[in-house]
């Protein structure tokens, strides 16, 4: 599996991460299984959210490794708060409290990144760099990011938080390109020009910040996978003659089709599925190349000017 810096910390992490959103409806057994598979393939970063389940997904993670200090130092452990019911809440007190509330279902004195998770807009950088600085400088989190925000919304928590803001979770598969179309699509008025992330993409990587592509099977908001999809004929035939090639299965090529980008982002996945996930871990082996990797991009329904 290869690795990278997340961000510009030295912390250097697998390029496939395993997203834990759905371990809450696994067994203690089975995820037990989930975790092996993933460590074998070398993918030992965990992503994890206070409202994942609940909470209740964290606490079958922690069950099921049998959380201790022996296991806990081989694992890169992210979460995320700031979702509440019916709201978003960056005050320092609700992120002082999510922690605490991570790290006792986690079974650990420490989480390795903490994200922001989505925008509040009435956040208060002032907050969030207080909360930020107790938690660094209690040892309870290591680095910091954010999710699904902007340049500008980075820009404003960094002119008050004084850690370096590492990563940024956003959605990106083959089929929601948007931070790609707009810079292919430049001083057009057509609707791939539209810039509707601030130009994100190209900004964390002058600001080097890992983007975590999120949900890289999935086609709109949450509306279904492409994959084997009757909906993108043209892209599986073109993604399955890819993986015949190299003899790999499909989410292998989807996968690698997000990994080949320069920006050298991290693809988080949340299978449940150890054999899917083995499958996944291909892809880090797979370096496409430009002519298969736009292929896979005209095939998904883009056009270039």
């Amino acid at each position: 599996m290869n690795k990278i810096n997340l961000g510009n910390s030295g912390l250097l992490v697998p390029e496939i991460a395993l997203g834990c959103m759905r371990m809450a409806d696994l067994s203690k057994d089975d995820a037990a299984k989930m975790v092996n598979t993933a460590m074998d393939a070398g993918i030992n970063f965990f992503d994890h959210a206070d409202i994942y389940g609940g909470g209740k997904s964290e606490e079958v993670f922690a069950d099921a490794v049998g959380m201790n200090p022996a296991v806990r130092e081989k694992m890169i452990l992210q979460s995320k708060c700031g979702i509440r019911p019916g709201m978003f809440d960056f005050s320092k007190e609700h992120i002082l409290e999510s922690v605490d509330g991570i790290l006792k279902r986690l079974q650990t004195d420490y989480i390795d990144i903490l994200l922001l998770h989505r925008p509040d807009t009435l956040v208060e950088p002032e907050e969030v760099a207080e909360a930020f600085t107790a938690l660094k400088k209690s040892g309870k989190v290591r680095e910091f990011g954010v999710s699904n925000q902007n340049p500008m919304q980075i820009e404003l928590l960094s002119k008050y938080v004084e850690q370096k803001l590492v990563a940024n979770q956003l959605q990106l598969s083959v089929t929601n390109t948007g931070m790609i179309d707009a810079g292919l699509n430049v001083n057009m008025t057509i609707d791939r020009s539209v810039d509707r992330d601030g130009s994100i993409l190209d900004y964390c990587r002058l600001k080097d910040i890992t983007i975590q592509a999120w949900s890289p099977f999935q086609f709109g908001f949450f509306e279904g996978v492409f994959l084997d999809n009757p909906k993108f004929p043209e892209l599986n035939k073109v993604i399955d003659r890819v993986a015949a090639e190299k003899g790999v299965k499909n989410t292998a090529i989807a996968t690698a089709w997000i990994l080949r980008h320069p920006a050298k982002i991290q693809t988080v996945v949340g299978t449940m599925n150890p054999e899917r996930l083995q499958a996944i871990s291909e892809a880090s082996n797979i370096t496409l190349t430009r002519q298969e990797w736009y292929e896979i991009y005209l095939a998904a329904g883009n056009e270039l000017p």
